[in-house]
Formats: C-alpha cells, structure tokens, sequence
C-alpha cells in the first residue's frame, strides 16, 4: 500500500503489475474523476461506494474499458467484450460476441434450391 501519492509520483503516472495499491487523497468526485484521467492508461477501474447511482455517474466520466462498480477488477474475463483506452489493452474490442464484429464483415445471403426460370 502506497499512501499519499501524488501526481507526480511515478507511482500514479505509471501502471504496476503487481499486488500494490497507490492511494490518492481527493476533495471531491471531480477531483477523483480529473485525476483518474490525467494517466496515459485507461484498461480498468474500479469504483466502492455506498451509492451505485453516484458510482456509475462517476465511473461514465472515466476513460477506461472496463468499469467495475463495487467490485474488483479481478473479472476482466477474456469471454467478455474488452479494451482499454489509451495505451492500456489492446485498444479495441476483443472477447466474446464482439469478436463477430471486430473481425467479420457482415454480408445478406438468400438461398433457393432451385434457380427460377426466366423469363417470368
């Protein structure tokens, strides 16, 4: 647990993978929303609160690719739709039925058994 950090630590600038938590004192929701987004990385946020209402106002106001509200972000599954923002993740939409249009293209095929006979 890293207590006090401040933006310009290199603990808040950078991501790190590993079991650390860097804690941030803020005033406010605006705050905390103008200081998640000052990284270069948006992969995944979490949000605890008391109100899911307020949780889910802020967490819209993140750039992030997966928001978890009164969770960890332990459940980025590989199955579900996911990318990060910015220079976190992949940059776009991998997993699940996502897929079908991140790499597909879509095309209308009728079908008969038989051609018909032309003319009318």
């Amino acid at each position: 647990m890293l207590a006090d950090v401040t933006p310009d630590m290199r603990a808040f600038r950078e991501e790190i993978f590993g079991p650390v938590a860097s804690v941030t004192t803020v005033a406010d929701d605006d705050e905390a929303v103008r200081l998640a987004n000052l990284t270069e990385y948006g992969l995944s946020a979490s949000i605890i609160s008391g109100s899911s209402a307020r949780a889910m106002a802020l967490g819209n106001r993140l750039n992030v690719g997966l928001l978890h509200i009164n969770d960890q972000t332990i459940h980025d599954d590989p199955h579900v739709p996911f990318g990060g923002r910015g220079a976190s993740g992949n940059g776009t939409r991998i997993g699940g039925p996502a897929n079908w249009d991140e790499f597909t293209q879509w095309q209308w095929v009728t079908t008969k058994e038989t051609p018909p006979m032309y003319p009318f």
